[in-house]
């Protein structure tokens, strides 16, 4: 009796001393991190306007955390592959984290997905918002956007445009368009900006309603037509908004920072504070003029805030449109 009583005694010593070291463990972890590199997800291609201002970004914030933050590119699925896969996959220690897009609230409206929005993810930081545009070369016969929506009248099916995939910001921005003007485009996708471009200027397709359009247009090898953003751009006085041409449609996708659900909120606010001094940095808020782009920091806090909203708005804005994928 005695030697059981011992093992019970022992045992109970043993799942206390246990729970005690799980409290202890979470205060070490946010005092010692980061002791190594944290690997940040790109869910688009390398060398798109997103993948430039990320590797800016992660610079600026390993300087402030003394890491290194390693960029892993990782598209598909209008953006949601990275993250998603993160979600699923990654420890919630904070050495694992990516680029969230506002495709990640949408495209459970559209489609059958494997994570859930608002369950499976840290939002630890927003970053910016997208400007899109209506882009065509520079020798396509359409000089203006009433011109180009003529043509696509009297032509349908006949004139392509393409974006970074199915349920993207400027795939459904387009998609209302035809709408408004009572058109039928040819709908391409791809798997990040610069693919878009690279098929708009190689002639596979008539336009691109991405954003990152700067160097395309400023090269001299595109010309935009108009912008989905509710006022004129201060770099671009001269090009008119789709709003003020009559169609009453606004986008703009945002972007930010996640981590996998369960994260040690100790550390979502180091990795915070960083983001925040690196978005208010040199180098990001020049990668972020260069695309016509707005600061849109947020911290965890009004993020977390942000995405469930986002997530509520997309579910009834789709609603309207009646739009799913998978019907």
């Amino acid at each position: 009796m005695t030697q059981i009583l011992f093992r019970n005694a022992a045992t109970q010593v043993f799942a206390l001393f246990m729970i005690l070291l799980a409290c202890i463990a979470g205060p070490v972890l946010a005092q010692t991190y980061p002791t190594k590199a944290i690997t940040m997800i790109v869910p688009f291609p390398a060398g798109g306007a997103t993948d430039v201002q990320a590797r800016a970004l992660a610079q600026a914030a390993g300087r402030e955390l003394k890491q290194q933050i390693v960029i892993v590119n990782q598209p598909g699925v209008s953006g949601t592959l990275g993250p998603a896969t993160m979600a699923r996959q990654a420890a919630p220690d904070g050495y694992t984290i990516a680029i969230a897009p506002g495709t990640l609230w949408r495209q459970p409206h559209l489609q059958k997905v494997n994570y859930d929005a608002l369950a499976d993810f840290t939002y630890i930081a927003g970053i910016t918002s997208y400007t899109h545009g209506v882009v065509v070369r520079q020798d396509a016969a359409w000089k203006d956007l009433q011109s180009l929506l003529a043509h696509a009248k009297a032509n349908p099916g006949k004139v392509s445009y393409g974006t970074v995939g199915k349920g993207s910001t400027s795939h459904i921005a387009m998609e209302r368009l035809a709408r408004a003007a009572g058109v039928e485009f040819n709908f391409i996708p791809f798997k990040g900006a610069a693919e878009v471009y690279t098929a708009l200027l190689g002639g596979h397709i008539d336009v691109s309603a991405e954003a990152g359009f700067a160097a395309t247009v400023d090269g001299g090898k595109g010309r935009l037509l108009a912008t989905f953003t509710d006022a004129r751009l201060k770099n671009r006085p001269v090009v008119s908004t789709i709003k003020e041409l009559g169609y009453d449609i606004v986008m703009a996708g945002s972007y930010g920072i996640a981590g996998p659900k369960g994260m040690d909120p100790k550390v979502v606010t180091m990795l915070q504070d960083a983001f925040k001094k690196a978005v208010d940095g040199p180098e990001f808020e020049h990668q972020l003029a260069l695309q016509d782009q707005p600061k849109a920091y947020m911290d965890s806090k009004s993020y977390t805030a942000y995405a469930y909203k986002s997530f509520t708005d997309e579910k009834r804005f789709l609603g309207e449109l009646k739009i799913r994928f998978d019907e």
